[in-house]
């Protein structure tokens, strides 16, 4: 059940936002016109930047309202708080090499045509990336992705300020708001999340599933499915594809216990801090309980394949913080495959001495490719078709 603090938390029957409130910055339509003509720059957004724009506008990175400044941004790289005392995982900054915007500016945020929002410019710094990516992602090396990302993608300046949103970016996934996400949800029940960045196969099924019987969650929880649509890592399966996956999964396993959701979030693959980061969003969004595999959001070196996380370091991080965040941790079961009793955890399976079957993900991609049969104990016919024809 919801723990009595997370009960305390509670608004309407669904947990309330982080920090109380759920930020909402969208300004009514007949401001934006004025609001737009008092602007005096532009700035067109990455597609990261898009991502935090949404979250921001639309609460999900409440109780933020803006781009951190830069001793919010210092204090979440070497702390993971911001300075008033709110947990946070990463820093949400704007980055740009203008010299040109100055403190005071009213900057328009563009986006592939589209004007997303104003931007009041409060703070502009240089930041020393090298202290960023040590304290977020506990290395300095350019084979982790976003350590790459901030050192060669992040522009020379970061900006922050208070946002006031115009619109939203248009998506192939269609991004529920958190308020929308929440009118969904069953007042006074658990609500489990789901984080994933590729297609959902039978043992994620399984395991999504089964954490509605874990012990800490209430009999009529429901679980939030809530794979993120930004950027992730170049190798894995591009938005177009796993968009069709989720949806023709959801329409084959239909269920009222299985809620579904987009999140437009980009990935940093940074293990611990994102596995808060994960979780301060999913509250946002009235989730309870949050599912946290072991090495969740990780990565590994391509030079020795080490990983730059412990297996457990997200795990043990994410449930140091939940008790501040009112939310409980649900850890990812270990499943296999067995011929005789199906799905089982390698523990039950390795006592009863049965028989485990295993398809890697190279193995599965090489059928893809040839044609050949997959087999239904590993993947969904519906989610091989969809990949299969791209």
């Amino acid at each position: 059940m919801i723990s009595s603090k997370a009960s305390s938390d509670k608004s309407a029957g669904v947990i309330a936002p982080y920090g109380g409130n759920l930020v909402d910055l969208m300004i009514p339509k007949n401001e934006q016109e004025s609001l737009k003509a008092s602007t005096t720059k532009s700035l067109e957004c990455s597609d990261r930047n898009a991502c935090d724009v949404e979250l921001l506008v639309v609460g999900g990175f409440s109780p933020e309202r803006g781009f951190m400044h830069q001793a919010d941004y210092q204090a979440v790289v070497e702390g993971h708080r911001t300075t008033s005392g709110y947990l946070f995982g990463l820093p949400i900054v704007l980055d740009t090499d203008r010299s040109d915007i100055e403190l005071g500016d009213l900057v328009l945020l563009t986006y592939k045509g589209q004007n997303l929002a104003v931007l009041t410019v409060e703070d502009k710094w240089e930041p020393d990336k090298v202290l960023e990516a040590k304290g977020c992602y506990g290395t300095t090396s350019l084979e982790h992705p976003a350590v790459r990302m901030i050192a060669t993608e992040r522009k020379r300046f970061y900006l922050g300020g208070q946002l006031k949103g115009l619109e939203l970016p248009n998506r192939i996934f269609p991004c529920q708001t958190p308020a929308e996400v929440r009118a969904t949800l069953p007042a006074g029940e658990d609500v489990v999340a789901f984080q994933c960045r590729n297609p959902i196969h039978r043992a994620h099924y399984e395991l999504f599933t089964r954490a509605l019987n874990a012990n800490n969650v209430s009999q009529n929880a429901v679980v939030l499915v809530h794979p993120t649509c930004g950027p992730t890592q170049q190798d894995d399966i591009p938005g177009a594809v796993r968009f069709q996956t989720y949806e023709k999964l959801a329409a084959e396993v239909s269920n009222p216990r299985i809620k579904w959701a987009y999140l437009p979030y980009a990935m940093h693959m940074a293990g611990p801090r994102e596995a808060l980061q994960h979780m301060i969003i999913r509250r946002n969004y009235g989730c309870t309980h949050f599912i946290i595999g072991r090495d969740m959001a990780g990565c590994k070196s391509n030079l020795n394949g080490d990983d730059f996380y412990g297996a457990y370091d997200a795990q043990n991080f994410a449930r140091e913080c939940a008790p501040e965040l009112s939310m409980e941790t649900v850890p990812s079961l270990n499943l296999v495959f067995t011929q005789e009793e199906g799905y089982v955890t390698a523990e039950h399976a390795d006592a009863r001495g049965l028989h485990v079957k295993k398809l890697s993900g190279t193995q599965f991609r090489k059928m893809l490719r040839s044609g050949e049969e997959i087999p239904e104990w590993f993947a969904f016919k519906s989610v091989v078709d969809v990949l299969r024809a791209s």
